[in-house]
């Protein structure tokens, strides 16, 4: 079945200078999954038409570092600096306690949550990360497995696989700040394990829309030998290997004070950085204010290893920080790919909120430009995945697009579509998406799902988690429920 799409803009590649290039009143056709045609005037046969005559037609966003769960986030954001331990596990908790505390119904749940809103916000292919601060352990492989299923369901592109760990994050009861402790040995084992099966079972299912990927939980809760069996079990599939690191004050204090140097310095003396290696989010890396080497050493170490560096604004800027900075990453020969990592999971947010701290932290430099955010966030993170059919519109590559609306009042004027949505649209403006030819999302509907009672159900995993968070925090003994979790002004009894 060939479909053919009429559109105001299209939002086209052009090998030569392999990036986008803007038509004006284009067409794009594709047969089955496939692109077959791109450009002004289609004159082949066509047995379906969709009017995109009011939209810019794009290729669908590549976010390697995914909300792929409800966001805890609210948990804390607003917590006063002077009293954020309270949130932390005690090691009580941690000794005796720990266990899961949400249902298997309740996780097998959230990711469904997670890539709907992935989907709403123009996302079509996603390596999705879950937080484990609320887990046992890391993830079991009944939710990981309960997130492909969704995935395939709802046609979601993802690279996909379960986290796990070898320690914890508890707080330290003198210096009130956080320590890692070790988990017992099986929770890693279990981890690996399930990692392979999950492999075994998923790799490039779904009429391919389902990737393993090898993705253990953040540097300072792995070991030396977790993190090289982790790389070992990635090269043994040929798979890619995503792993955060050099992210904040807590890693790199712990990696520099045992080994010496740099997390990123680290990864590559134990051989871990290659092509296949993405690293979210290099905030603490050299040259960064956040560290006293102002060097680039870093910085070239992940060019020469042809290392993709994640890049993940909004979260970072919610808390007064910033990647130091996404330009001058891109000056050094850095591969930069992008991820949401936060809700809402969205890339016009999230584009506008790094240029605005690469221009604070950079200025306003050619590499700062709207086009090289919006690049990293298609074709720079098709690239990263060695998916030349992903990422951009070109004839060969997949049936994976989006349709944004441009005749909403509040995109303002028109001069150029790419600045006019960065900087004045939402996740809202995605009308419709199609992922490997299937319409996956229209006029903002998405088959099969109720909205309202996703939201709903949402709602109570929310309220389920806050109480679990409560449950665990070394504050607990001291204040009530009401009294840990911060609002923004009193409620009225």
């Amino acid at each position: 079945m060939i479909t053919l799409i009429k559109s105001q803009y299209l939002l086209a590649y052009s090998p030569e200078q392999d990036n986008h290039e803007l038509i004006s009143q284009g067409e794009l056709a594709f047969e089955d999954h496939e692109i077959i045609y791109v450009g002004k005037a289609y004159s082949g046969h066509y047995d379906k038409l969709i009017d995109a005559s009011d939209k810019l037609v794009a290729p669908g966003f590549v976010d390697l570092d995914a909300l792929g769960d409800i966001d805890h986030t609210l948990l804390f954001y607003e917590h006063p600096a002077e009293s954020r331990h309270e949130l932390e596990w005690s090691q009580e908790y941690f000794k005796h306690e720990r266990k899961e505390e949400m249902s298997a119904e309740d996780e097998a749940f959230k990711s469904l949550f997670a890539y709907v809103s992935l989907i709403r916000n123009g996302i079509t292919t996603a390596m999705p990360i879950t937080s484990v601060m609320n887990k046992a352990a890391g993830e079991t492989y009944a939710e990981i497995e309960a997130a492909a299923k969704h995935a395939a369901k709802l046609g979601l592109r993802v690279y996909l696989g379960p986290s796990y760990l070898a320690k914890k994050h508890v707080l330290d009861p003198e210096s009130k700040s956080q320590i890692c402790l070790d988990l017992p040995p099986e929770e890693l084992e279990r981890g690996l394990a399930d990692a392979e099966k999950f492999i075994k079972n998923y790799h490039n299912s779904a009429a391919g829309l389902i990737q393993a990927v090898v993705v253990p939980e953040r540097i300072e809760l792995q070991t030396e030998d977790s993190l090289k069996r982790s790389k070992a079990l990635a090269r043994k599939y040929d798979l890619y290997f995503r792993l955060h690191a050099a992210q904040g004050k807590t890693d790199y204090s712990i990696i520099t004070e045992k080994y010496g140097c740099s997390p990123i310095q680290y990864l590559d003396s134990i051989n871990l950085l290659d092509e296949k290696t993405l690293i979210p989010h290099c905030t603490y890396s050299s040259g960064c204010r956040t560290v006293e080497d102002r060097s680039n050493r870093d910085q070239e170490i992940l060019r020469q290893r042809g290392t993709t560096a994640i890049h993940c604004p909004l979260v970072y800027a919610r808390f007064g920080a910033g990647l130091d900075s996404f330009g001058r990453f891109i000056r050094e020969g850095v591969k930069m790919a992008m991820g949401t990592d936060t809700f809402p999971p969205d890339p016009f947010i999230v584009i506008r909120t790094g240029q605005a701290t690469a221009k604070l932290l950079d200025q306003n430099r050619a590499e700062n430009s709207l086009e090289q955010f919006y690049r990293a966030f298609t074709i720079g993170g098709a690239d990263a995945l060695g998916r030349k059919d992903l990422g951009r519109l070109a004839v060969g590559a997949k049936a994976d697009l989006i349709m944004i609306d441009l005749s909403r009042l509040e995109a303002g004027v028109i001069a150029d579509p790419i600045q006019t949505l960065c900087l004045a649209a939402n996740g809202g403006f995605v009308d419709s998406s199609i992922i490997n030819g299937r319409i996956v999302m229209e006029n903002r509907e998405i088959p099969g799902i109720d909205l309202a009672e996703l939201k709903s159900r949402a709602q109570e995993y929310f309220q389920r988690m806050k109480h679990a968070y409560y449950k665990r925090s070394c504050a607990r003994d001291q204040k009530s429920e009401a009294e840990l979790f911060h609002k923004s002004f009193p409620e009225k009894a």
